[in-house]
């Protein structure tokens, strides 16, 4: 069983910085392919950005150069930098984990999440 736990989320400023982290209770972490998802009042659950097991990742575009997805397999820890923040990006945040080492932008390809992490930005 997988068990994920986010954390890092709150209230910043437009313009402003967070960095999510998500710990995973896992054996063989290295192994899931991780994703970051988050979701807005009254929207859908979107893709934000995942990484495989060695590294290779790849973003939602309009977050491209914004954030920053990464992973240390040794801690069995997942974080997402977040940068130059807009209230756009006010949602709460997901990590997931996926058992196939194959990359996914859909939420249901996933099969473990986390209880989420708010990120209020305010203008």
């Amino acid at each position: 069983q997988v068990q994920l736990a986010e954390s890092g989320g709150g209230l910043v400023q437009a313009g402003g910085s967070l960095r999510l982290s998500c710990a995973a209770s896992v054996r063989s972490f290295s192994t899931y392919y991780m994703g970051w998802f988050r979701q807005a009042p009254g929207k859908e659950r979107e893709f934000v950005a995942g990484i495989s097991r060695s590294g290779p990742s790849t973003y939602y575009d309009s977050m491209k150069g914004r954030f920053t997805i990464s992973r240390d397999n040794a801690k069995n820890m997942m974080y997402l930098q977040m940068n130059s923040l807009e209230p756009e990006d006010t949602a709460v945040y997901y990590c997931a984990a996926r058992t196939s080492f194959i990359a996914a932008r859909d939420p249901v390809e996933y099969d473990y999440w986390g209880q989420g992490t708010q990120v209020t930005v305010s203008t």
